[in-house]
């Protein structure tokens, strides 16, 4: 009894430690469970950010008018004549409505590359089925440029507005550039002049830094040829450096170009490109790209708008920036759904593309694969619980199948491409081969799911149905697969959702392939060449348009909304249908 309190005092240290000890794992769990939910939050949060302007497109809305010679080249209005018709030369005489100034070719060409060339089969179409349009004006809508775009979304460049406080004089002469002089002594140049100047003499800096380390290097390198590559850089980022510092301190013409910021002054209704100023930032030259109302030579209301980023560091012009701004001030480009993203098929034009034509495919792909790999996994998981012997064969078999699992899934890829299609000759980049290659590859999952749902069903239901008379196969098919149908299915629903998702073997059987036109939905679509969604994510990813990096985004949460639907689908079923022992 003397030990009676040493013992207690032992006794509740320890619950102590394991009390904390199990406190400590619970707030592991906690931060694992929380770090997790933060990383996805994350990852959902990056992926809706970056999709966000797929969703929405600037459309342009032209009044076209069908000119009879144009649109029917024999005049006999038949459909032969309407389609051998010149609908992108229309579209075009309507655009250069709105900017009469753009005459010369290069001009045009950047006029006409606000727009794909592609949206005159639509106006085609349009006459086509409705021939009375002939010699009409009527309202025509379609995208804009994937560049021009992004640029009213503000994605393309770093841009912003300065008022202007004194009177400026304007004058031309003829077919010459124009004179633009401030009609005070103040520098109404002077903040973009200073600005110039900083970037020269920050991309001089930078270019003296590139030097440096080429120098370096070469100091370093022991082969001749590869110092004499880094000497020649060295020397031609000391010569960039020198011409930039040169540029700064320049108290000469500072010459705009495409190395430089890009400085618009907006007046009397027009928009002006300044070419160049005056090292007393009170003189400059430049040329309109669109032209005054007022041909008035002072003016007192004014503004100037600098483009943060030269042009060659983005694909848009200036005088496409300055037309696409102006055409939806004047509320002929208007911003809203982006719906071609979900009607139309793939294109190499970004602002056309669209994931109809992935999931049409995708859809026709996992008919194939729920019809192939449910039914035989399932059969085949019935025998080898139910009925077939335990011997060192069906050893063998349930073996191989759980290393089937595990197996690649690009190795599918290559059993379907020399198999289905070299050696049986089934038709390239459909959904039929698609599908029987992802069906092979679910086929382990069905199975070795279906054989657990099955080993749950508890033995004493196969006791009472056969102690009742029933066959072994009644037994099973009348009472254990029932019971075990909910797992089976929710086993084979994720079975599924894991091939929709798989990419590495449609790449080899060539479902990578550019399809501009849906399969069809039907029996004929199973051997129409198509794609599916994984694969068009991949294709878009790795196209140079930027535009696309959105579009790919979108398709992301297609493909994830898909994902989540089969799965939602699955916990529904187990819910159901699930019962308890």
């Amino acid at each position: 009894m003397s030990n009676a309190p040493s013992i207690r005092d032992a006794v509740q240290a320890r619950l102590a430690r394991r009390h904390r000890a199990e406190q400590r794992f619970q707030f592991y769990g906690l931060a694992a469970i929380s770090a997790a939910v933060l990383f996805l939050c994350l990852l959902l949060g990056s992926i809706i950010v970056q999709s966000l302007p797929a969703f929405t497109a600037h459309r342009m809305v032209l009044d076209v008018q069908i000119h009879a010679e144009i649109a029917d080249p024999r005049g006999d209005r038949s459909e032969a004549s309407l389609r051998r018709g010149a609908y992108n030369t229309l579209i075009q005489n309507s655009l250069r409505e709105q900017f009469p100034e753009a005459d010369t070719v290069s001009e045009l060409r950047e006029l006409y590359g606000l727009y794909s060339a592609v949206n005159a089969a639509r106006l085609l179409n349009q006459v086509v089925n409705a021939p009375e349009l002939i010699g009409e004006r009527v309202s025509f809508s379609f995208p804009l440029s994937d560049d021009a775009d992004l640029y009213l979304k503000g994605l393309a460049t770093d841009e912003r507005r300065l008022s202007g406080d004194a009177p400026i004089t304007l004058s031309q002469s003829a077919n010459g550039p124009v004179e633009i002089q401030s009609a005070s002594s103040d520098p109404v140049f002077a903040d973009f002049v200073n600005s110039v100047r900083t970037r020269l003499e920050v991309a001089a800096d930078e270019a003296r830094l590139r030097a440096a380390r080429a120098r370096e290097d070469a100091q370093a390198e022991l082969d001749s040829d590869a110092r004499d590559s880094l000497d020649f850089e060295a020397r031609r980022a000391e010569a960039l450096a020198e011409r930039l510092s040169a540029e700064a301190r320049s108290d000469n013409v500072i010459t705009l170009g495409p190395q430089t910021a890009s400085l618009m002054l907006r007046a009397q209704g027009g928009v002006l490109r300044v070419n160049e100023i005056r090292a007393d930032a009170r003189q400059a030259t430049g040329e309109w790209l669109i032209a005054p109302d007022d041909a008035a030579r002072t003016v007192e209301r004014w503004s100037l708008w600098v483009i943060e980023t030269p042009a060659i560091a983005r694909r848009i012009s200036d005088r496409q920036i300055v037309w696409a701004r102006a055409l939806k001030e004047r509320g002929l480009v208007k911003n809203g759904l982006n719906t071609t993203l979900f009607t139309s098929a793939d294109s190499r034009e970004p602002e056309l593309a669209g994931v109809a034509g992935a999931l049409a495919g995708s859809v026709l792909t996992m008919i194939i694969t729920m019809f192939l790999a449910v039914p035989i996994g399932v059969g085949a998981a019935i025998y080898l619980e139910e009925f077939a012997p335990k011997n060192r064969l069906t050893d063998f078999i349930e073996v191989n199948i759980n290393n089937l699992a595990a197996v690649p899934s690009i190795v599918f890829g290559l059993l379907g491409l020399a198999v289905f299609i070299n050696l049986f000759g089934l038709p390239r980049s459909a959904p039929l081969v698609g599908g029987m290659v992802l069906a092979l590859m679910t086929l382990p999952t069905v199975i070795i799911s279906a054989r657990a749902s099955l080993k749950a069903v508890p033995p004493s239901i196969r006791e009472a149905a056969l102690g009742v008379g029933a066959s072994r196969t009644q037994a099973v098919f009348h009472h254990v697969l029932p019971l075990a149908m909910p797992g089976i299915l929710t086993g084979s629903i994720i079975g599924l959702a894991q091939a929709l998702g798989e990419t590495a073997p449609l790449l080899m059987i060539g479902m990578v392939a550019f399809i501009a036109d849906p399969p069809t939905l039907g029996l004929a679509g199973f051997t129409e060449p198509a794609t599916v969604m994984p694969v068009q994510i991949y294709i878009w990813s790795s196209s140079a348009e930027r535009a696309f990096e959105a579009r790919t985004a979108a398709a992301i949460l297609a493909l994830l909304t898909l994902l989540i639907s089969f799965n939602a689908v699955a916990i529904y079923l187990r819910r159901r249908f699930e019962r308890r022992w």
